[in-house]
């Protein structure tokens, strides 16, 4: 089927169509509440941050990129969607230490609501911190994380003049209520919406950031900026291949007589990801290489030192500091594919489902089997993900600027754009369009 015909068909269909307008409407909402700033904060320090941010790293460019500039923009969605994303993936990880919460998973639907229910109140606690802690490193302007950043705002400089603790206690409580609201507009989209919605907030965020981000490159040389776009190209074409590409492992149900009716005899198979674990191995190793920075602040002389040569600032650019990148990226592969697919839990389904693996026995040596295949192909994975997240620390290292169209924001556009258009195409699908049915 045609893009063309694809786009026709969607607005045909009235229920369709309201879905597709009211995800729009609901990202056009979004940006709106990235734009809208704080009250008590300084609008000319603002700007200066903003013009400064094109050369923030770590863990203050992740949330940028995924807040859509909301966070430089120190707007009323400053957080963005980011605790949500951080509580989910605790929830996940909890779940494989904590029986109770494993025990919801196995519930269905009724066990996610549960779970569900508790990574909203988690989502809340970690904005109130996340809050707090911002505002301190917003009153004190050029130190703390922003310094460590790698922005430098003129001397003198307060992001929120005056400091008082009711105005710090306003911030505080506006950027809780706007991360709460955002959760809730990602949550809306899912129910009511196209595709994921905290995968389609995060992608409008990142895509939002594409066209200042190429100018500024335009701007530096034309150049450049070719050789950029067209390793973004061989990026998007790369990341399609590997993203779509799964290991089918086949499955055959045996026979069963019931009565004199006659079930089973079926086969199916299932697939294994290339890369099973998505972008979340980037986030954590982001997030992990971002504590030194808030333990500088805390540590002696010497160690303070060490961790500004090789882990901060300028030193996000040194080949100790992206080396260490990619082994934390390649350690979360194996981590979170690790739980995000259980070999035993998979088998022991086969098994209570009456099916086998053709050439396996049930039981152990299927569990055995499942997990050989999943070493073998997490590898490439890893690999993969590992090259796709440090060509923007290369190309900054070679050229001193930062590829607006590489890594990580490829990968998440790039993977949001093919899980809606699969939903999108199973909706087609459900209408019964001659025309895409041919």
């Amino acid at each position: 089927m045609s893009g063309l015909s694809r786009l026709q068909n969607m607005f045909r269909v009235a229920d369709l169509r309201n879905k597709i307008l009211f995800t729009i409407f609901i990202i056009f909402v979004f940006r709106i509440g990235s734009h809208i700033p704080v009250p008590y904060v300084d609008f000319k320090a603002v700007q200066e941050l903003q013009s400064q941010s094109k050369s923030a790293g770590g863990v203050l460019g992740l949330f940028n990129l995924f807040s859509g500039g909301a966070l430089t923009a120190v707007s009323v969605f400053f957080l963005g969607i980011m605790p949500y994303i951080t509580a989910s993936i605790i929830m996940q990880l909890l779940g494989v230490v904590i029986p109770k919460l494993e025990e919801w998973q196995n519930e269905g639907q009724t066990g996610q609501k549960k779970i569900t229910q508790w990574t909203r109140y988690l989502t809340v606690a970690l904005a109130l911190m996340q809050s707090t802690a911002f505002v301190f490193v917003l009153k004190s302007g050029n130190g703390g994380l922003l310094g460590q950043s790698g922005i430098s705002l003129p001397v003198g400089t307060v992001l929120i003049p005056h400091f008082t603790a009711f105005r710090a206690l306003l911030i505080v409580i506006t950027w809780t209520t706007g991360c709460a609201l955002v959760m809730w507009l990602s949550e809306l989209v899912t129910q009511r919406g196209i595709g994921n919605g905290m995968s389609i907030l995060i992608f409008t965020s990142v895509v939002s950031r594409l066209p200042y981000s190429g100018s500024l490159v335009l701007k530096q040389s034309t150049f450049k900026f070719v050789a950029i776009l067209a390793l973004a190209i061989g990026l998007v074409y790369a990341i399609v291949l590997i993203e779509s590409g799964q290991r089918r492992i086949p499955v055959q149900f045996a026979k069963r007589v019931v009565g004199r009716r006659m079930y089973g005899g079926q086969s199916t198979y299932i697939p294994l990801k290339v890369n099973q674990s998505g972008v979340i191995p980037v986030i954590f190793a982001t997030s992990l290489l971002s504590f030194p920075a808030l333990a500088a602040t805390v540590l002696p002389a010497g160690a303070r030192k060490w961790i500004t040569d090789h882990l901060i600032g300028q030193a996000t650019t040194s080949w100790f500091y992206i080396v260490s990148f990619g082994v934390l990226i390649m350690f979360f592969s194996y981590f979170y594919t690790a739980i995000a697919f259980n070999p035993q839990q998979q088998a022991d389904i086969i098994r209570k489902q009456g099916g086998f693996i053709p050439g396996i026995r049930p039981g152990p040596p299927t569990e055995r089997y499942l997990a050989k295949v999943l070493n073998r192909i997490t590898l490439p994975g890893a690999v993969y993900l590992t090259v796709i997240a440090i060509i923007p620390f290369i190309v900054l290292k070679a050229w001193n600027i930062q590829d607006p169209f590489g890594g990580v924001t490829i990968l998440i556009a790039v993977g949001v754009m093919l899980e809606t258009m699969k939903q999108l195409d199973s909706q087609l699908m459900m209408r019964n369009y001659e025309g895409f049915l041919s």
